[in-house]
């Protein structure tokens, strides 16, 4: 069922998948007819991610990302088998055993053409009202915002949590750490978020490189680091999704429920880009879970900014080669 060809085309499909900040950290082990998940266990957000819970939602995405590309073939999964004490191997997320009689899922349309869009969002676009009600009515795990008032309220609460986290200096170098701000750098295209991906021109990446690093204390100091460091005209843009999943759920299931999400985003006409340090941070969740009436059963994942996406060419991924990601 599982040849090497089959394996390396289901890879390449599930490598589209979203993971935190790009760092890619899901390697793929074949076995006969069964496909182990693995942890790059060097591919880690020590500082931002302490827990683990980020790293294990990517490996929850790219779970799904198999699932989309099996169904495409008539394949299913047919069993998951999650990582515990004693299962042989290092590094182990998880086992997957294939099955016969998948169908193809309508969300897999999307996989190609969904990436994160960091730029502004089209103004005066009259679909968009259409679309975001199309997004509500296919998904429970979303509480969208559309009101032009309550979307600048996130903006604003959004720039607050950012700048929380950048005025930590471990967190800022970690984050600097995935940025790929010039060409010259050689994992530009492969993996972390790179200047293109981040929607800035080549003066603006040297910029950010430079407010980001050496030059933020003096910033700070003078007051000048947050407007320097604010997407408030971009958030507000647009649209604004609530993620909420099931509290106690496993982040891996939650993982494949996030990319289920973007990608009914994707399919409804929205560009989107996930805002994390709003739920990470522990006042802006709790605020946006009262203010916009999460359900006290469910628990704030993550937040979109969406809208319409302005007139771009096809899709562009940074992702490492196969041969990175496929463990003989």
């Amino acid at each position: 069922m599982l040849d090497l060809h089959l394996f390396q085309d289901l890879v390449a499909e599930a490598r589209l998948a979203p993971s935190v900040h790009n760092i890619q950290p899901t390697r793929w082990r074949r076995e006969g007819d069964a496909i182990f998940v693995l942890a790059d266990e060097t591919r880690s957000l020590p500082v931002a991610d302490p827990s683990g819970h980020d790293v294990r939602l990517s490996h929850g995405a790219a779970i799904e990302g198999l699932s989309l590309a099996l169904g495409l073939r008539g394949l299913r999964i047919g069993g998951i088998e999650t990582a515990v004490d004693g299962m042989p191997g290092q590094g182990v997320v998880a086992r997957i055993t294939l099955a016969p009689g998948g169908e193809a899922d309508p969300l897999a349309g999307a996989v190609a053409s969904r990436a994160s869009w960091r730029g502004a969002f089209r103004q005066r676009d009259p679909d968009l009202p259409s679309r975001l009600a199309h997004l509500d009515d296919v998904t429970d795990d979303l509480v969208i915002i559309g009101e032009t008032d309550a979307v600048s309220e996130v903006a604003d609460l959004a720039d607050r949590a950012a700048f929380h986290f950048l005025c930590d200096d471990a967190h800022r170098r970690e984050l600097l750490h995935w940025m790929r701000l010039s060409r010259a750098d050689p994992r530009y295209g492969l993996d972390g978020l790179d200047a293109q991906a981040l929607a800035l021109g080549r003066i603006e990446a040297i910029a950010a490189s430079l407010v980001l690093g050496p030059l933020f204390p003096a910033l700070r100091r003078v007051g000048l680091a947050a407007p320097l460091t604010s997407e408030r005209g971009k958030t507000a843009s647009g649209a604004i999704a609530l993620f909420h999943r099931p509290i106690g759920e496993d982040v891996l299931q939650t993982g494949r429920a996030f990319y289920r999400a973007w990608l009914a985003m994707e399919r409804a006409g929205l560009a989107a880009c996930p805002i994390s340090v709003l739920a990470d941070w522990p006042l802006s969740n709790a605020a946006l879970v009262e203010r916009f009436a999460v359900p006290s059963d469910r628990r704030l994942v993550n937040v979109f900014r969406m809208g319409s996406p302005p007139q771009q060419g096809p899709a562009r991924h940074a992702r490492l080669a196969l041969h990175d990601l496929i463990v003989r």
